[in-house]
């Protein structure tokens, strides 16, 4: 079952789990998962966490009762429930840390979505965060927003390593690796060990094919129907092309030399939305060396049970890529248009999910608080 997972992390993948609850740590699944299916990594969200704690979800109910004797606010209590997650997950992780000098044997946990805005209010949350979790294999996720870039700056500055999320935009994406190299340029002038910093970019896969395939299937023509299906790998195979170029630049390699790690591509929303297409799409397509792709359990299984690893997939695809966006683009569908609506719709989709779980961590403190008397 995991020879094809083998392969792609022979070839240079890492492979994260894009999933966390406390249940799938205490029955020892995620151990499992490291030890059997190749995983190296954890990524949260705030969608990940409102599944996984809604309903008084299995194993939180203690804590909970917990939390509510003491009367703490429901954004205390969350706080409080997630990153005791991330931390008993990195604990589980942190043989894979050790082994692989700190590149991997990672888990991701987001600022409150609610302050994507909001420079100053995410770094002192990215710094708490950061305290609260106590590990260092943990990394803290900022979105791409241009609030989030110096923001991106100042935490890498501090040594803070950061996850960034809701990389849409090749223009964006350009703007995230200048983030981190100037956040870098700061923790060696303040004398920090460059080589403790690690970050990743999280450049979003599914939902451009599905915002692109939705406005293709309204033009409804034979070149609109050609072109459905393309535009989401092709955007991450350019994104691995501004990888190649930024960390082969001058700026780089003096960094390079004070011992910094590149900042890796990650191909984050991997799990196929389109029954018409094959469900380890964007696992197949995107192989080559630097990356991590974060898996939803259902590609993880698809991938080791028929995914078909035949090496680098992005090496010599760049003008067929840039091809299949000016294609799009011909059409009269705006790659701006687009990449701009997925990251305000991003933002919008993980601060909902933040205040659905917000209320119904309430509504579990309240049924669980203790009678007075």
């Amino acid at each position: 079952m995991t020879d094809a997972l083998k392969r792609l992390s022979d070839e240079g993948v890492a492979i994260w789990l894009d999933d966390l609850s406390r249940q799938r740590i205490s029955s020892g699944n995620l151990a499992e998962l490291i030890d059997q299916q190749h995983v190296v990594g954890v990524t949260t969200n705030p969608s990940i966490f409102q599944k996984a704690i809604s309903g008084g979800g299995d194993g939180y109910e203690q804590q909970v009762v917990d939390l509510a004797t003491r009367k703490v606010t429901v954004d205390e209590a969350l706080r409080m429930i997630t990153t005791a997650d991330v931390r008993d997950a990195a604990d589980v992780l942190r043989p894979v840390f050790d082994a692989t000098g700190g590149q991997d044997g990672r888990v991701s946990i987001e600022v409150d979505p609610r302050l994507a805005h909001e420079t100053a209010a995410t770094i002192a949350e990215a710094k708490q965060l950061a305290w609260l979790v106590d590990r260092p294999n943990t990394l803290i996720k900022i979105p791409a927003t241009r609030a989030g870039l110096p923001a991106i700056t100042e935490v890498i500055g501090l040594g803070i390593s950061v996850n960034v999320t809701l990389i849409f935009s090749l223009e964006r994406y350009r703007e995230v690796m200048d983030a981190y190299l100037a956040g870098l340029e700061k923790a060696k002038a303040a004398g920090l060990d460059l080589s403790k910093i690690r970050s990743v970019a999280s450049f979003f896969v599914s939902r451009v094919d599905t915002e692109i395939d939705k406005r293709l299937d309204a033009l409804g023509t034979p070149e609109a129907k050609a072109a459905r299906g393309k535009a989401g790998v092709a955007n991450a195979r350019l994104a691995y092309q501004a990888y190649e170029e930024v960390f082969a630049s001058d700026r780089w390699a003096a960094l390079d030399k004070a011992g910094a790690n590149k900042q890796r591509p990650l191909w984050a929303s991997t799990g196929v939305k389109d029954p018409a297409y094959k469900d380890t799409l964007y696992v197949d397509d995107l192989v080559a060396p630097g990356t991590v792709n974060t898996m939803p359990e259902a590609t993880l299984e698809a991938t080791a049970d028929h995914g078909k690893i035949t090496g680098n997939t992005i090496a010599g695809t760049y003008a067929q890529a840039r091809a299949e966006i000016d294609a799009v683009e011909k059409l009269g569908i705006s790659y701006d248009d687009v990449v701009q609506l997925l990251e305000d719709e991003g933002v919008e989709k993980f601060e909902a999910a933040w205040n659905d779980l917000l209320k119904s961590t309430e509504a579990e403190l309240q049924r669980l608080a203790p009678s007075e008397g």
